[in-house]
């Protein structure tokens, strides 16, 4: 597993442009040199950047440009550069973003799409669709906005009053201050009328709370700017300013407080809240992390799978003495954890039997300065309330009980991390799972970071629990049993998850069902399902591992069972593409014709076998 904010974390620097695009300008300028040499060159070249590359890096400092400047100060003022808060865009600040957006689009449109690399047609393709999705999100926004602007009719003021601090101008201090009182009264009006509205849409009420939370925070980036250092403003502004943000922090929560899920679903006591999104919403966000499967489709592979792992886990049950019954099994594996304060030196060991497995049989290139580099953590309290396991990325985050829980939830978490369910997923978390994928993605076409897909993140650690598992890497039936585990697990997460976004399960049928079909504990399963409906990740990630895992798994019978590829060549060209969807790595590595509108198509499973 690894958090959400990976996802964006691979390097990005503001020399990027400047590097890539002289790159791939010297190839252009020799090319003619170029083709008299080798092509080691050339290809060296393509691991970095692409005819498009430059395009898709200024694209990203443009959009970042336009966030960054219209967006408020996060003021400290004990340092010299401020970092700025993402709120909710002002409607300019959305027209610009749509305006920049089409640009690009028309950049696009300019460029020699036939004549390029795959490479090339690659960034393209994924450049466009990353557009076409922002401008969606940005319509969609667009749209929810009108609905609530009867709710902020002193939205205006504030914006404008914003845009004029935005380049210093004066502003009239006693005018402000009758200004902000006006609007202060408009506000308690606003609340006194809807304090009577019973409720509105969850999704709406929470547009309209991150509405009113925008709006303070740019009104007072206006008042940090002239407090004390305009004379008439500091006289005649902080009461009425004073009085006006109180009214925003309240009308944001009586804003919040009615907002009511519209669902079909049964009334349900887990106590975890989530949205889901629908069926047409799901297949919207499928299409564009080019799964080309609908939400049914993926749930009979989960399904497949699952009955896969229900054979495998059976035999050894039959191993250990168990005979069919899997859970008594999976009951003794979990007792043998260890004891608290040895957690850490458990994962070393885990982690050397991977990585010496790996070595052995050559299945990938790992640079030693990755080897050398990776970091760990002891995982909180907090933390673990909705993530029960470890965690990684540029540190693997370990996951067991601390002195401030209580003795069963310390139980919980020994048993849910025992030695034999650990054994498969350290490698997931560090190397050539996701410490291997940060240190590859940060060298190897860091421009493509904005591209990024669960799909592909998940899909790589999770691809490379099934390959270990297929190479024999568990040896004894208990080591089985705790690889299976979590691909049970992974199977569940499809199941549980889309029946949730499609309306079909509540929360608390998502919770029994991974005790009673994966064997989960109960506070695990609760902060597994937490984890996914309100850990803030997308509606789609928690499926990503697994058919991610099976898309790479689809590319490995292709490339390396065909015998075109060995292992090695493709892991190390798999992680040279960067985390990318899946089938635009496939598009590379088999250099298949692409045209301008691709859409995806490929059909990785086969559920005939």
């Amino acid at each position: 597993m690894i958090p959400s904010c990976f996802i964006k974390s691979v390097l990005k620097t503001n020399l990027l442009p400047a590097l890539f695009v002289g790159i791939f300008s010297a190839v252009t300028l020799q090319a003619p040199k170029v083709a008299a040499q080798s092509g080691n060159f050339k290809a060296a070249i393509y691991e970095q950047a692409s005819e498009v590359s430059g395009l898709i890096i200024q694209h990203g400092q443009d959009i970042g440009a336009i966030k960054d400047f219209y967006s408020p100060y996060n003021l400290n003022p004990k340092i010299e550069w401020q970092d700025k808060i993402y709120v909710l865009n002002s409607p300019e600040e959305r027209q610009r973003l749509v305006e920049v957006h089409t640009d690009y689009l028309n950049k696009l449109k300019q460029l020699d799409f036939d004549n390029m690399s795959v490479y090339g047609k690659v960034d393209y393709i994924l450049l466009k669709k990353d557009i076409d999705f922002d401008l969606g999100a940005l319509k969609k926004e667009e749209d929810e906005y009108n609905k609530i602007t009867k709710y902020i009719p002193y939205a205006d003021d504030i914006y404008q009053l914003e845009k004029k601090r935005r380049r210093g101008t004066f502003l009239d201090g006693q005018q402000v201050a009758l200004q902000l009182t006006s609007i202060n009264k408009q506000l308690k009006d606003a609340i006194a009328s809807f304090k009577k509205t019973e409720s509105i849409d969850k999704p709406l009420a929470t547009k309209g709370k991150n509405a009113v939370h925008g709006l303070q925070q740019r009104l007072k980036n206006v008042y940090d700017f002239y407090m004390g250092y305009d004379p008439m403003f500091t006289w005649w502004v902080p009461q009425p300013y004073k009085l006006l943000d109180s009214s925003l922090t309240t009308y944001a929560k009586l804003i919040d407080s009615k907002g009511k899920l519209i669902t079909t679903q049964k009334p349900d006591s887990s106590g975890i809240k989530g949205v889901p999104i629908g069926r047409e919403e799901l297949v919207r966000q499928l299409k564009t992390e080019m799964i080309s499967y609908t939400p049914e489709e993926l749930i009979s592979l989960a399904n497949k799978e699952f009955a896969w792992c229900d054979k495998e886990m059976l035999k050894a049950s039959r191993e250990m003495g168990y005979g069919d019954n899997w859970k008594a099994a999976l009951e003794k594996v979990k007792t043998s954890y260890v004891p608290a304060g040895h957690q850490p030196e458990l994962i070393l060991k885990l982690y050397n039997d991977a990585i010496s497995f790996i070595k052995e049989r050559d299945l990938i290139t790992i640079p030693p300065l990755a080897e050398e580099t990776w970091g760990m953590i002891m995982m909180t309290p907090e933390r673990q309330l909705v993530n029960p396991f470890f965690t990684g990325g540029k540190e693997i985050s370990i996951s067991y009980p601390t002195n401030t829980m209580q003795e069963n939830d310390k139980l919980m978490s020994m048993r849910g991390n025992n030695p034999y369910f650990s054994r498969g997923t350290v490698q997931h978390e560090l190397i050539p799972g996701h410490n291997l994928q940060y240190f590859m993605n940060s060298r190897y076409k860091p421009y493509r970071s904005d591209f990024s897909t669960p799909f592909s993140v998940e899909g790589w650690s999770l691809y490379w629990e099934l390959l270990l598992y297929d190479k024999g890497f568990a040896k004894t039936p208990e080591e089985r049993i705790g690889m299976l585990f979590w691909r049970m697990h992974r199977c569940a997460r499809i199941i549980f998850s889309l029946n949730y976004h499609m309306g079909n399960w509540a929360p608390q049928q998502c919770v029994d069902f991974l005790v009673d079909r994966v064997g989960h504990e109960k506070a695990n399963a609760e902060g597994e399902v937490r984890r996914s409906f309100e850990g803030g990740y997308s509606p789609l990630y928690q499926i990503a591992y697994l058919v991610g895992g099976l898309e790479l798994w689809g590319l490995k019978k292709e490339l390396v069972d065909s015998g075109k590829m060995t292992f090695k060549q493709y892991h190390d060209a798999v992680m040279k593409e960067n985390q990318i969807p899946i089938e635009m790595i496939r598009a590379t590595l088999t250099n298949q014709p692409l045209t301008r509108d691709f859409t995806t198509s490929w059909k990785f499973y086969d559920f005939k076998n």
